[in-house]
């Protein structure tokens, strides 16, 4: 039995997602069903993170086992030539056998990208959240270091999400801006559902004005998802990286 770890590249906007679901097309059934033909018997992905309809993905990382013996570099150009454009294997490694994408990762890392100019833009309306209204960088720096360390993000679940803890550790955000696209970075060891575009949309709401960066520690503190910012779109989501 052998191993494979694989890093994955996509365009999430056609995709209910990367789990599989039994009405839509997913990212993890496409790869799956490929695997299958290819390696002639039936596969089974273990990826790191279900990212939702419309994510997208630079770094997504997942993990299957196969009596194969195929090398990793001819599974790898197989898998890219009968898969849609929109997908793409950007690696292929043989791991130990007890290697698991989810359980032996660190940290991963989400980008949520907002162009902020007067006009949209063709090259951007799929993988950005167009504002055209003034945001203050410095306010959303400000309030993105109170979100930084061990919370209970409670405020920032989404509603279907279920879990035993809303407790985990933001590693680091990152709010840069270079002309007019801002991009918002989150390392953490792990996220609730949804929660990295709701703090996405409370930091937009501190850099828009209406509510104040120190306030983020009251959302913090109320446990409410009412007291949060709104959900920010999908589209502007991307999974970067995978930490191990």
């Amino acid at each position: 039995m052998n191993n494979y770890k694989i890093t994955i590249e996509y365009d999430g906007t056609c995709y209910c997602g990367w789990q599989r679901q039994k009405n839509a097309v997913s990212i993890q059934q496409a790869i799956e069903q490929k695997l299958k033909k290819i390696l002639s018997e039936k596969i089974r992905l273990t990826g790191f993170s279900r990212t939702d309809s419309g994510v997208h993905a630079a770094g997504q990382v997942a993990n299957f086992y196969t009596k194969n013996t195929l090398k990793s570099s001819k599974i790898q150009h197989a898998l890219n030539a009968h898969l849609p454009y929109d997908i793409r294997i950007t690696g292929i490694k043989k791991m130990r056998l007890d290697f698991n994408a989810q359980k032996d990762a660190k940290t991963k890392i989400y980008r949520y990208s907002i162009l902020n100019r007067k006009q949209n833009s063709p090259f951007c309306a799929k993988y950005a959240l167009f504002y055209p209204s003034a945001l203050n960088i410095n306010k959303m720096r400000a309030a993105s270091k109170i979100l930084t360390g061990k919370h209970d993000f409670l405020s920032f679940k989404g509603a279907k999400g279920i879990t035993k803890t809303s407790v985990r550790t933001v590693k680091q955000i990152k709010v840069s801006k270079r002309n007019c696209m801002i991009d918002i970075d989150i390392e953490a060891t792990g996220f609730l559902y949804n929660m990295a575009r709701i703090m996405v949309g409370t930091l937009i709401e501190v850099g828009r004005g209406k509510i104040s960066p120190s306030y983020v520690k009251e959302i913090l503190k109320f446990r409410n998802r009412k007291k949060a910012g709104p959900t920010a779109p999908a589209k502007g989501l991307t999974l970067l990286k995978v930490k191990y």
